[in-house]
């Protein structure tokens, strides 16, 4: 069944809240950037196809495709809006572009994307935290199943803090970085405002937030290879691994 919670973000107000407030907000971005980056040359891959699972404004897809200009990409998402949004960011790497408006949720979100042939690297971003655990495990199966061997899974994500007080320190880190945002883009809130906005934002219901280690587990479980915990700062994680380029094989 789609996930109802989950078509909030089908919602163009609120995903032009997102875009223009806390997705420019993220601490250390530019950093998870560079680090995808460098994990992506490290591990030699020939990158041919990508896709970007549930792509928001594309942000991800266009870092690679800077790179990796003549890759092709497909872009998933469940909001027309996002989708859009990624049209506009990528459109000069127009010609390689395919875009799927789907909820990746279902269960025959695969069946969207398969024709596309198997994929060099899966990708995603702040996405897939709203999943159930059991959907969330599914989901990173079916991500095996498409990539090519040897295909790298990189996943950036909000995941579960380890105690109250951890999740605490998280949202105070952020509501520091919301408020120096405005500040510098010169609009006029004041940090108890930003608070209150970060408390009360209307997609924190359908968040279902998982521990790193465990969701690293899972990863090794299905079969991925060289799986880490590449990068965490409170709970935003960037993890994944690599599919083997034969059954058993170590990942050089």
């Amino acid at each position: 069944m789609p996930n109802m919670d989950y078509d909030i973000w089908k919602e163009t107000e609120l995903t032009e809240k997102y875009l223009s407030g806390v997705r420019g907000a993220i601490p250390l971005a530019k950093e998870q950037i560079e680090l995808i980056l460098r994990i992506i040359d490290g591990c030699n891959i020939k990158v041919e196809r990508i896709m970007d699972l549930g792509c928001g404004d594309g942000i991800l897809a266009a870092s690679i495709l800077q790179q990796y200009a003549n890759t092709e990409a497909v872009l998933l998402d469940i909001s027309e809006p996002m989708i859009q949004a990624a049209r506009n960011k990528l459109a000069k790497y127009s010609e390689n572009l395919d875009f799927v408006l789907f909820d990746f949720g279902e269960s025959r979100w695969t069946e969207m994307v398969k024709t596309k042939g198997l994929f060099s690297i899966i990708i995603s971003g702040f996405s897939i935290h709203h999943q159930t655990d059991k959907k969330k495990m599914e989901i990173y199966s079916d991500i095996f199943k498409l990539l090519m061997p040897g295909g790298l899974f990189l996943n950036l994500d909000q995941v579960s803090s380890s105690t109250d007080r951890v999740s605490f320190l998280f949202d105070d880190y952020f509501i520091d970085s919301l408020y120096n945002m405005y500040d510098r883009n010169g609009i006029g809130k004041t940090r108890q405002e930003v608070a209150e906005e970060w408390y009360n934002r209307e997609d924190i219901g359908v968040n279902k937030l998982a521990p790193v280690e465990k969701q690293c587990e899972w990863l090794r479980e299905i079969g991925f290879g060289d799986v880490d915990c590449y990068f965490k700062v409170f709970e935003i994680a960037l993890f994944g691994g690599r599919k083997p380029m034969i059954s058993g094989d170590s990942l050089k």
